[in-house]
């Protein structure tokens, strides 16, 4: 199995003048473009001193230039540094003092806009300027190298990736190249049986609409893997209808991958099936997802929904449907997020013992494979059921529990019976300070295209009949849009923000 630095040289060779990545502005770069300014950032690295492990903080966005600096990283054994542009500007600034950087690089916007070149120069860090077009890099005048003695580095490490931070800050887990070659292989035999033996690099001819950000893993990891097996991508900078729609009509992809709100989306827009011909199945993670919702999409549009689930520290998913599964066990393993690789070791346990659990029982699921270097078990934060022929169910984070006057809730079980609710297109419920009971569940809701809230007695009527009376909400908000996370998951810190501010 090549490594990622040798499968991105030898790709980029194979034909320099062919496409390789669409920007949003459908905008090409070919092979030649991306080596070029890849190749570019490198010597700038090497002018600045900036050997290998060098931990280079990256502003990631879905453009081509920012895949460009990745790119860079895992070609030279730089560390990538993941920093979310989306952050407010003081947050951002604080982060970016807090790595320890040797060098930045980001758009000359990013530059000014949060005046993250003061910054960088208070903190001896190098700065690097990316072009929306296929341009050399530049560094910025007086910060082409770091002024601070002995930068640390991260040897072996390819990215510091970010986590969802979901229930709170997001935090860095790192991730070596072959964490993420060990990865995609365990996808490639799960999903893609036809190519789990060819090792033949070659340009192809399909073309990934990739929406999830470059700054979760779920977008860093399907970029890399795309490009290294010669595949081509299209960037959108976020999920949107129409920007995916005119996607999938230029490409006409057979499988594409959204996440979960987007499916929703699809079916509110009432999107015609002609516009969706080209699909065999749709593949969807990151986030809990109703079987409801792929039952209805099955309905309309005859779309297989192919669920998978992932793990920052196993650097990509863990456990999926392939077609086949899907076809077979659809029904019979209704919920499921799918079977675990064969590559991966899961078990679930007790999260007070450890005690490891029998097939079918609830509890905290761990995991163990090759991404990880020393062989041990990853205890996820994810309350997990995992029966006898290895297909897993998720039935929420164990670390999102509301203790209420001593009753444990959990926020995941209510969140799902609010959204059987007809009126009710998607809820969070958080944990909300209450002097006499400690706290309560908070629930806010977007409501179904259409709909009006429900009465204060028909809510209380509905939750009864599915609730115990201590998981019912006190508290109900109704929102446009949830605050969400780059992964599109609702942003539990800011949803419970809205009831304590």
């Amino acid at each position: 199995m090549n490594d990622i630095a040798s499968s991105l040289r030898q790709t980029f060779a194979i034909d320099p003048s062919a496409t390789a990545v669409e920007s949003e502005d459908s905008q090409w770069w070919t092979w030649g473009d991306l080596a070029a300014v890849s190749v570019k950032l490198d010597a700038l690295c090497v002018q600045a001193g900036l050997g290998q492990g060098a931990r280079i903080g990256i502003l990631f966005r879905n453009r081509p230039a920012q895949l460009c600096a990745l790119l860079c990283c895992a070609m030279s054994k730089r560390c990538a540094v993941a920093l979310n542009p989306l952050l407010p500007a003081d947050m951002l600034r604080a982060d970016l003092r807090s790595l320890h950087l040797a060098a930045l690089v980001g758009e000359a916007q990013d530059f000014e806009d949060a005046d993250l070149a003061t910054v960088a120069r208070e903190a001896g860090i190098a700065a690097l300027v990316m072009s929306a077009q296929p341009e050399p890099p530049k560094a910025l005048p007086g910060l082409e190298k770091p002024t601070i003695a002995e930068p640390p580095r991260s040897p072996e490490i390819l990215v510091e990736m970010l986590t969802s931070g979901t229930t709170g800050t997001p935090k860095r887990v790192a991730l070596t190249t072959d964490a993420f070659s060990q990865s995609n292989k365990a996808a490639t035999e799960a999903y893609e049986k036809n190519r789990a033996g060819d090792q033949k690099l070659r340009l192809r001819s399909g073309v990934r609409i990739l929406t999830a950000p470059l700054t979760h893993i779920s977008g860093i990891s399907a970029a890399l893997m795309t490009l290294a097996s010669g595949r081509r991508l299209a960037l959108l900078e976020r999920f949107r209808v129409e920007p995916w729609l005119d996607a999938v009509a230029r490409h006409k992809p057979k499988v594409a991958n959204v996440p979960p709100a987007a499916l929703r989306m699809l079916l509110d827009a009432q999107v015609p099936a002609e516009k969706l011909a080209s699909l065999i199945a749709l593949r969807t993670g990151t986030a809990p997802l109703d079987p409801i919702l792929i039952d209805e999409f099955l309905e309309r549009y005859n779309i297989p929904i192919l669920q998978n689930y992932g793990a920052t520290e196993f650097a990509g998913a863990v456990a999926g449907w392939s077609i086949q599964d899907f076809r077979a066990h659809s029904q019979t393993k209704r919920g499921a997020v799918g079977r675990v690789f064969d590559s991966i070791g899961a078990r679930v346990v007790d999260p007070e013992s450890g005690n490891t659990l029998d097939p079918g029982d609830e509890g905290v699921l761990e995991l163990c494979g090759g991404q990880v270097s020393d062989g041990s078990w990853i205890r996820t934060t994810d309350r997990a059921v995992l029966d006898a022929d290895r297909f897993l169910w998720i039935r929420g984070r164990y670390d999102n529990a509301i203790i209420r006057g001593g009753f444990k809730v959990h926020a995941d079980d209510v969140s799902a019976v609010l959204e059987q609710h007809i009126a009710i297109r998607e809820a969070a419920v958080v944990g909300i300070p209450d002097r006499r009971l400690g706290e309560v569940p908070g629930a806010a809701i977007i409501l179904a295209n259409g709909a009006s809230a429900p009465a204060e007695t028909e809510m209380a009527a509905f939750l009864k009949e599915r609730l115990l009376p201590y998981q019912i909400p006190a508290r109900f908000i109704y929102l446009d849009e949830l605050p969400r996370t780059t992964s599109m998951k609702p942003s539990l810190t800011d949803v419970r923000a809205l009831f304590t501010n």
